[in-house]
């Protein structure tokens, strides 16, 4: 039997197994409720892998929906407690692994915070970040289009929004070294300085990205097979958002400007001219629309970072005060790999004393006076704080992060209830949760 029914009370349950669906059909003849229960996911393409949706249906019409959590917990935060506050860098990019660079600058300015170095911080390591930062937006508004359309069967969307994802993740690698979990924005600073020629390899990709972007408004904006799937689906007033504090694109597509950047600027953002982009329709379609404009703005952000980068040549991309200060301004080998004779040279061949400062340093690290400290930046998927606590010692006493994920993934249910089936997928993908975010 591929359908076995079981009394529950009342009602009856069916666990359905596979093979023939007839005889499914068949069981359900005698029950006058045509509800029925649907798990989707964690496998299917709109739940990203590792969300479950439990769906309760009646025909197509989903009547109740609960999403799932949990199937991609890391435990970064507990884990954080037992580094240091400079390594507590290597597992916040991981959460939000769409948005690293978010996740390391929410967490450092916590720390720089409770240090009370944030005027400290050189100007170029704060144009660095905020041009990675925007960098980082555009790659995850990519990832957010890209997949939303594979779901829709827009597989055209899916493969240019890749196409353009791989260009920035070049950038990325060319700069920190590494495509993801960078771990490259650190207490004070950055960890080293751009590599010669990042200028013009910026300059390049922001005169591209300006060619394809208008490709995606070509093949979606009036496109009314995609208008059809995605206006007034997955509708959200701003009411509703208020009372679940939901941030980011989901906000903004109700009209309502709420951008941290402008709101409680951070990195030097009250010293560049950009635009909060608004929508009015509360649905998928304006979420999509914000998305889209909102890459326009990051370049826009991008270019006048970069000619500031172009000014500061030569100038420091971490704070002097050497207790703080990692010892990461690394050349490397002849072989490609580790440090190079120079450097070691450099090291060993200094004072005893500053020998010893410097293996303290990176094996214990320094020490945060205690206290707590909450900042929050706006990140692709809206607000994303960083509460931090010290005691005092070399490691964090709790690192506790409100992730815009978590947060946004309450509209599940009253974006999805009274829709249909299809509807669902649409208005999960409207959503852009990244698991590693939700699950840290």
């Amino acid at each position: 039997m591929t359908a076995t029914a079981e009394p529950t009370g009342d009602e009856r349950t069916f666990t359905v197994t596979g093979q023939d669906w007839d005889e499914l059909t068949d069981a359900l003849k005698d029950v006058k409720d045509e509800r029925i229960v649907v798990n989707m996911g964690p496998q299917h393409p709109s739940t990203h892998g590792v969300l479950r949706l439990i769906l309760e249906l009646e025909g197509e019409t989903v009547t109740e929906a609960r999403a799932g959590i949990g199937y991609l917990h890391t435990g970064i935060e507990k884990n954080m407690e037992f580094r240091s506050w400079t390594q507590g860098t290597t597992f916040v990019t991981r959460m939000d692994y769409l948005s690293p660079i978010f996740n390391e600058t929410a967490y450092v300015l916590g720390v720089e915070k409770l240090l009370g170095i944030g005027a400290e911080v050189p100007e170029k390591a704060n144009v660095i970040r905020l041009l990675l930062m925007e960098l980082n937006r555009i790659s995850s508004h990519l990832v957010a289009i890209a997949t939303g359309g594979m779901e829709l069967g827009a597989l055209t969307v899916m493969t240019i929004g890749f196409r353009e994802r791989e260009l920035c993740l070049d950038l990325f690698e060319f700069i920190t070294g590494l495509r993801m979990n960078h771990a490259y924005i650190r207490p004070g600073g950055i960890a080293q300085d751009v590599p010669e020629g990042t200028v013009a390899r910026l300059e390049e990709f922001i005169e591209l990205m300006k060619k394809r972007l208008e490709e995606y408004a070509a093949l979606c904006n009036a496109n009314p097979i995609f208008k059809g799937r995605l206006e007034q689906v997955g509708y959200l007033d701003l009411e509703g958002c208020l009372a679940l504090g939901l941030t980011g694109p989901i906000l903004r597509a109700t009209g309502y400007p709420w951008d941290l950047r402008k709101t409680q600027p951070y990195c030097g953002y009250e010293e560049y001219e950009f635009e909060v982009i608004t929508w009015d329709t509360s649905d998928s379609y304006g979420r999509f629309r914000i998305r889209l404009a909102e890459m326009w703005e990051s370049l826009r952000l991008m270019e006048q970072a970069t000619k500031r980068l172009a000014d500061l040549e030569g100038a420091p991309v971490m704070v002097a005060d050497k207790k703080i200060a990692w010892p990461s301004q690394l050349s490397v080998g002849s072989d490609g790999q580790g440090n190079s004779l120079d450097h070691i040279r450099h090291i060993m061949g200094e004072s005893m004393e500053a020998l010893i400062h410097h293996f303290k340093l990176v094996t214990e690290g320094f020490r945060v006076p205690a206290g707590q400290a909450y900042v929050a930046l706006e990140s692709p998927r809206g607000e994303l704080g960083a509460h931090v606590v010290s005691d005092g010692g070399t490691k964090p006493y709790r690192v506790h992060f409100r992730d815009p994920s978590f947060t946004n993934l309450q509209a599940t249910s009253v974006m999805s209830e009274g829709g249909m089936v299809a509807d669902v997928i649409v208005a999960i993908a409207s959503i852009d949760p990244v698991m590693g975010g939700v699950d840290r």
